[in-house]
């Protein structure tokens, strides 16, 4: 099981992504855009800048839902592989067969 503290840090930075996204996007949209003046996108790109560092969708960490490891994540599954294999030998995910030979 991961920290707690990193868990919820995680959950402060979706939050924070969903609220921010609107304006993050616009103000994106405007610095790329080529029919406005230097000066106009220059200042698109400052008040980018200006937005908090967590509202960015990068430094989201894709974490297993069931214990909240950061690595070996499955995107599909949304958990990582220990988890999916505990899952899986309880016969809690459908069509997950445990291989042996």
């Amino acid at each position: 099981m991961a920290k707690k503290s990193s868990i919820e840090k995680n959950k402060r930075r979706q939050a924070m992504v969903l609220r921010f996204a609107a304006r993050r996007a616009a103000l994106a949209a405007t610095a790329n855009d080529d029919s406005l003046s230097m000066e106009e996108r220059f200042e698109a790109r400052i008040k980018l800048a200006e937005l908090p560092r967590n509202s960015a969708k990068t430094r989201i960490r894709n974490r297993c839902e069931v214990t909240g490891r950061p690595r070996a994540y499955y995107r599909k599954l949304g958990m990582s592989r220990i988890a999916l294999r505990e899952l899986g030998s309880q016969g809690m995910v459908p069509g997950l067969v445990k291989s042996s030979w």
